[in-house]
């Protein structure tokens, strides 16, 4: 099965993978939308995912049930029950990816700088105005000891900050500033203003200052405008209920041995 990936460009750890699918067409048709309908879970769910699973070379794929909000799931090295309801999922198992999925929001992938810990945060403006990054990690430090100082963020494909046109409501959320120490001043920055109270939002710079502030310096990635660059990305502004997803996953390499 052919699959479109695009793949960070900044060098990760060795043994620690990631990669984003993009609107990719094998036999069966377009492969970002069947993942977001196997989500749902059953055994034709099951199948959609393996598609996935099977060409990236991965044990499995933990999906999440995702709700715009800062819930943090501990991937181990047994399956779940059911879909995790969480925005964003860290491991130190290998041959476990961490998964989200996006149409418009940020997807940001993390390691250490060991690769003994990897993670992936759902970043849509909620999520992150609420704290989602700094949620996830939290949790990553809890997971491996590791402070966000050693840990690496990469921006992947979301809606560009000429695209996304928000309400008053969004900047207020962001200004109220919490889980961070971002100054005020600073978060206003990353918007624009727009028609009458609109405001056009920049998501890549509002998820690298709310990063900074956490500890987290080294950030790459970000650029992408899912909304306008329709030949690569699946967008749910441009494209409305008929939009697909595209899935954002990290990995390490190898079997699982801890959970």
């Amino acid at each position: 099965m052919n699959v479109a990936l695009l793949e960070p460009s900044t060098p990760l750890p060795p043994g620690v993978r990631a990669c984003v699918t993009l609107r990719g067409v094998d036999a069966e048709g377009d492969f970002a939308a069947r993942v977001e309908e196997g989500v749902a879970g059953g055994s034709e769910g099951a199948a959609r995912r393996d598609h996935l699973r099977a060409p990236l070379g991965v044990e499995r794929i933990e999906f999440l049930d995702q709700v715009h909000g800062i819930d943090v799931h501990r991937v181990g090295a047994g399956a779940p029950a059911s879909t995790p309801r969480a925005d964003a999922a860290v491991t130190t198992c290998h041959g476990v990816a961490c998964a989200v999925l996006t149409a418009d929001c940020l997807p940001v992938l993390f390691w250490t700088e060991s690769g003994e810990c990897v993670g992936a945060a759902h970043g849509g403006w909620r999520g992150l105005a609420a704290g989602v990054l700094e949620a996830t990690l939290d949790a990553m430090r809890a997971a491996s000891g590791v402070a966000p100082e050693s840990v690496s963020a990469w921006l992947g494909a979301a809606i560009g900050p000429e695209s996304f046109e928000v309400g008053p409501e969004v900047r207020e959320a962001f200004l109220a500033r919490r889980r961070t120490t971002v100054p005020a001043g600073e978060l206003a920055k990353c918007f624009r203003a727009g028609r009458g109270d609109r405001w056009f939002a920049d998501l890549y710079s509002l998820a690298r200052v709310r990063l900074a502030a956490a500890g987290v310096t080294a950030v790459t990635g970000g650029g992408f405008d899912t909304f306008a660059d329709a030949a690569r990305f699946h967008s749910y502004r441009r494209d409305g209920t008929h939009a697909g997803r595209q899935a954002s996953l990290i990995w390490i390499d190898g079997v699982s041995r801890s959970s």
